[in-house]
Order: C-alpha cells, then structure tokens, then sequence
C-alpha cells in the first residue's frame, strides 16, 4: 500500500484520481448543474451536496489507489483477478453515481432510461447517497483483497 505513494506510482496515483474526477465531472454533466447551484443557492441543500462531493472525492481517492495497486500486482505476477474486479465495479459505481446523485443526471438513470425504465436517485431514502457509500465499501473490500497476499 505504502508503494503507491512512492515514486513513480505517485504521480500514477495522481494521474488516475485527476482523469476519474474529469470523466465523473463530464459524464455527469456537473457542469450544467453549477450555474443552477448558483442561481439556486438559497435553496441547495448545502449540507448533502457537500457530503455527496466529499463521498465523490474519496471515491476518487479510492478508485486510483486501487488503479495502482492493481497495476503493481499485475506487474509482480500476482494474482490480481477479485480485487480487480471488485475496484472495477467500485469505479463504475462511483461514476453511476456522479458528483452530487440528486442534482443531475449521473449515468446510473441514463443506462435505465435506455430500457424505457424512468429512474432517478432522488427516489432513493438518502438521494443516492448510499449508493456512494455503497461504492466506497466496495472500493475498500478491494483494497483488503489486493492487500491480502502482499
């Protein structure tokens, strides 16, 4: 774990976090929804938009760890192939569910309203933001799983 802080695994590490973030932001479609943030403030709930961007951040985080990790196996000859799997869907997760689940579209509805099947995370108890946590979990199992036989 403490290899992918190093060089050059760092910058990896950072390359991926940075790239997850951009493709999160642009499938999103975040960027349509920050003119609204603004024009709307005084009625955003600040507090789940700030734990959602957070939740987005660290999933972030996570998906590059476990990016590099997987590399780093792959590379020594390792058996790789649940953990692999396991941070792969972890980052499909995270980008489902996009930055904020609530306030735009994510590509979790859009996949369903492919099927005809109208969907949104706003239906969901905490407005998707379990799915984030969800995500995270996974994107943790992963880690103990690439960890395991190092």
């Amino acid at each position: 774990m403490r290899r992918v802080f190093k060089k050059p695994y760092l910058y990896f590490t950072i390359g991926i976090f940075l790239l997850y973030l951009l493709m999160n932001f642009l499938i999103s479609g975040f960027y349509d929804t920050i003119p609204l943030i603004i024009a709307y403030a005084n009625t955003v709930n600040w507090l789940k938009l700030s734990i959602s961007i957070l939740l987005s951040l660290i999933i972030g985080i996570l998906v590059a760890i476990n990016g590099v990790n997987v590399y780093i196996r792959y590379k020594e000859r390792k058996e790789c192939a649940g953990g692999g799997t396991i941070a792969g869907a972890g980052t499909l997760g995270g980008l489902l569910t996009g930055f904020c689940p609530l306030c735009i579209t994510g590509l979790f509805p859009l996949i369903f309203g492919l099927f005809g099947v109208s969907f949104s995370l706003a239906s969901l108890p905490f407005q998707g933001i379990e799915i984030q946590l969800a995500v995270i979990a996974l994107l943790f199992i992963s880690l103990g799983m690439l960890k395991k036989n190092y």
